[in-house]
């Protein structure tokens, strides 16, 4: 099929009522289509078609707002969803806890790969991630609601050893952008922060008999350099030139963002000045040695970095992000995924590939809850879809794992006194229960798989033993029976309980400077 260079409005009328649509993009409006969404959108608001879409997308795709996924958050517009990350639409959200979708959460890495496999016609993709987690069809086989009741997911054994077959895709339309077409319909993706999943959800289309429709900024005369194609033009069937097409939703086209980061902007002050959080990351940054490939992962986690910056230790590690960057530094927030300078790109097809292989040394990741097996979970609360994003296939994979977070949550306050810590007022909610309401990281599975983990709060450390957790550190200043162990549901081990370090807890920076937009 020849390509066809459409408008919005003609490009969203290919959208076919029960069709199932793969999304690729990120938060923050990265390579996020967001002109074509918006047709979609409008064109189910004014003819109730496209109506029970079945919507695909691997990472958070929004701005908690209108856009991104929130375009398709009408009820009737889709009835499934499986994403791997929810969050940056709470529209969504709501349809899924009110049973008005059926709601299904993989990890985002697995979602890029069956994309690829799905896209070359084979049967699944078979692999380790994800067992005994929510993924698993022992727990709840990626169904995160009422609603769903479909088997996406199942248990086999290979070898002597369990793995699981996530069950491949029909996709009928890829929604993808990048930011130059030539006249062929070549796609290049050069001023786009992150290539993410959009040649993988377009193969997957392909691979299914369906259609890519393709958002661009411009269309250049003659060809592109085949040097710079992401994806070709006999994958593309629709191309929509919007001008308007900004970077993110924060950032005009940048052409500095892929410049090399001067070494000076790899050291100064950290800019966290909040001391729990100062805390957490100060010790979280000294499982981290020069020469590691560090993964940090999203909020608290991500502080990690910064602290590393302060350090003048940035430049010893290699990052990598889930996204497909190497290096860089960081953005935070609602660009969180992006980096500016970055030393390498990759899809992150291909990134979660080399996650799974075994390349992180050490991961930062974030706890919202944990409990006595070891297990974590950031994916679902209170009936709330949540998702992990990249969490599962991460934490699964790295050879250390740092857990990350407050000790108790909703009013903890604290501060730094003489080299000690204070605890002004108490958290009212615990993080740290007998049971976590669902397994996003499975504690048990880890410590038999020979795999360190580390839970590191403002007062105490915990680290991860085949028989639960191990008190190992607690804060200067803090009582192990009255602040720690008294306020736990359960006992966990207690052998050789150490001060945390020093360093941790010295004076926080003042010249506040924060890495990021």
């Amino acid at each position: 099929m020849t390509v066809q260079f459409v408008s919005a409005t003609e490009a969203a009328a290919q959208v076919p009522d029960g069709g199932t649509v793969a999304l690729a993009a990120n938060g923050g409006g990265m390579l996020e289509p967001t002109a074509v969404i918006a047709a979609v959108e409008e064109r189910f608001v004014q003819t109730a078609s496209p109506q029970n879409l079945t919507l695909i997308h691997a990472l958070g795709v929004g701005d908690r707002g209108s856009r991104g996924v929130n375009g398709f958050a009408h009820e009737g517009m889709v009835r499934k969803v499986v994403g791997g990350h929810w969050t940056w639409s709470p529209t969504m959200m709501g349809l899924a806890a009110e049973n008005k979708i059926a709601a299904y959460v993989m990890p985002a890495g697995v979602i890029t790969h069956l994309y690829r496999e799905s896209g070359a016609r084979r049967p699944g993709y078979i692999t380790r991630t994800g067992l005994h987690t929510f993924a698993d069809p022992r727990q709840k086989g990626c169904r995160a609601n009422a609603a769903a009741t479909e088997d996406l997911v199942e248990v086999l054994e290979l070898d002597g050893a369990d793995y699981l077959r996530y069950k491949p895709f029909h996709v009928d339309v890829a929604l993808v952008r990048g930011t130059e077409v030539d006249e062929r319909g070549n796609i290049a993706a050069d001023s786009e922060p992150a290539v993410l999943d959009a040649l993988e959800a377009a193969q997957a289309a392909r691979g299914s008999g369906g259609i890519v429709i393709v958002q661009v900024k411009r269309k250049v005369a003659g060809q592109l350099d085949p040097r710079r194609v992401l994806i070709p033009a006999a994958l593309v069937d629709y191309v929509v030139v919007a001008p308007e097409q900004t970077q993110t939703y924060l950032t005009e086209e940048d052409p500095e963002l892929f410049a090399p980061v001067a070494p000076e902007a790899l050291v100064g002050p950290s800019g966290v000045s909040d001391p729990i959080r100062a805390i957490v990351a100060r010790r979280a940054a000294l499982e981290v040695n020069a020469g590691d490939v560090l993964n940090l992962g999203f909020g608290m986690s991500a502080d990690v970095g910064n602290i590393l910056r302060e350090q003048g230790r940035l430049s010893s590690v290699q990052l990598a992000v889930e996204q497909g960057l190497y290096d860089g530094v960081p953005e935070l927030g609602d660009l969180f995924g992006m980096s500016t300078g970055p030393s390498a790109r990759v899809s992150s097809a291909v990134q979660f590939d080399i996650f799974s292989g075994g390349l992180i040394d050490v991961t930062c990741l974030g706890m919202a809850q944990a409990d006595r097996h070891g297990n974590i979970n950031v994916s679902a609360f209170g009936g709330k879809v949540m998702g992990p994003g990249g969490f599962v296939d991460i934490s699964s994979n790295a050879r250390t794992a740092v857990f990350c977070g407050a000790f108790r949550a909703k009013g903890l306050k604290v501060h730094l006194e003489d080299g000690r810590l204070v605890i002004d007022s108490e958290g009212q909610i615990a993080k740290f229960v007998p049971d976590v309401e669902e397994i996003t990281y499975s504690g048990p599975f880890a410590a038999r798989e020979g795999r360190r983990a580390l839970y590191v709060t403002e007062r105490c450390v915990f680290e991860l033993t085949e028989e639960g957790l191990e008190l190992i550190e607690v804060a200067p200043g803090i009582d192990v029976e009255r602040d720690v162990l008294d306020l736990l549901d359960f006992r966990p081990i207690v052998r050789d309980v150490r001060l945390m370090p020093a360093e941790v807890f010295a004076p926080l920076t003042t010249d506040l400077q924060p890495v990021g937009r």
